[in-house]
């Protein structure tokens, strides 16, 4: 028994050399996912105000997409270099809340309708059902078109839940308390730096 202790122990100090791998892998997970959302936002800032005003009522509708817009593109940079980790995780994680409540929490759980996952809303049966229906009458009466459509997979139809809003912000909340994560990461560096002055 002492001897799978101690080589459970030996194996455990051996991986702690490598546990800024897991946050590198969150950031390099997170960075692409908010540098599209922010450059997106930024390339149609007008429709985003109309949006954050008339679709999702939101109060201060330039200044809500203005800091929306430029905390995911900020963030996105500072993910990368793993800089300031645990401050930007703040206005990010406050950027998937907001996501998550006026955005997708009337739709439920699931980003896509998918009625034997977990969590379906009362509209995932109807929808698979719908997509199905379509599917084969494509197939039926234009086989060309359906191969065209389905040759690199199934289509799904968008539920919009707050699945991966979630996903993201658990994310952070890891980044968050852990911080960028060793060697791999300029807080880790700064760190060093200071420590050694």
């Amino acid at each position: 028994m002492n001897k799978i202790v101690s080589l459970y122990q030996k194996t455990v100090d051996y991986l702690h050399h490598a546990d800024g791998l897991p946050l590198l892998a969150l950031r390099l997970y997170l960075a692409p996912i908010f540098w599209i959302a922010g450059t997106n936002k930024l390339a149609h800032f007008d429709d985003i105000v109309m949006w954050f005003e008339h679709g999702l009522a939101l109060p201060f509708p330039w200044l809500m997409a203005a800091l929306a817009t430029w905390t995911e593109i900020i963030g996105a940079v500072l993910l990368m270099a793993g800089m300031g980790i645990r401050l930007i995780s703040i206005p990010l994680t406050i950027t998937m809340l907001v996501a998550i409540f006026a955005v997708h929490w009337p739709h439920g759980w699931q980003a896509i309708a998918d009625p034997g996952s977990f969590a379906p809303n009362e509209h995932a049966a109807e929808a698979a059902k719908r997509e199905n229906g379509f599917l084969g009458w494509l197939k039926s009466n234009h086989p060309g078109r359906y191969h065209y459509i389905t040759e690199f997979g199934k289509p799904v139809i968008l539920n919009n839940g707050i699945e991966f809003a979630a996903t993201y912000l658990a994310m952070l909340l890891v980044l968050f308390f852990q911080g960028a994560g060793r060697y791999v990461s300029v807080d880790y560096c700064l760190g060093r730096t200071l420590l050694k002055k």
